[in-house]
């Protein structure tokens, strides 16, 4: 049986693994060891960061809903109450895009939601 040489393969591997670390300071960016670390940590965190995105922005949009709602007498979460049972189905994201570009949609959408 011939002899199996990896180093070709081994090259392929770290040269793949360094292109991933393209922007990445000091050592970091060339060193195998250092860069794998780094890499494998930045993807762990990339992948958290996906999920805890989506939290963020809807916090973002209740604050802006929240915003645009006072002014017109009623709070956050009466407003939310009120689409419910309203049987108004628009989405948080919707609504702050409301409040902040289209008022007037927004203040008869209140008014929907307060009847």
């Amino acid at each position: 049986m011939a002899r199996v040489k990896r180093g070709t393969t081994a090259n392929k591997r770290r040269k793949n693994l360094l292109q991933h670390t393209k922007g990445f300071k000091w050592g970091r960016k060339s060193k195998y060891r250092l860069a794998k670390e780094a890499v494998m940590k930045a993807w762990s965190y990339a992948f958290r960061d996906r999920k805890a995105k989506k939290r963020t922005f809807r916090a973002l949009w209740q604050t802006q809903i929240n915003a645009g709602c006072r002014p017109l007498g009623i709070s956050y979460s009466r407003l939310i109450d009120g689409l419910k049972k309203n049987q108004i189905e628009i989405d948080r994201k919707i609504l702050s895009q409301l409040a902040q570009d289209q008022p007037e949609a927004f203040k008869q959408v209140v008014e929907k939601a307060k009847s």
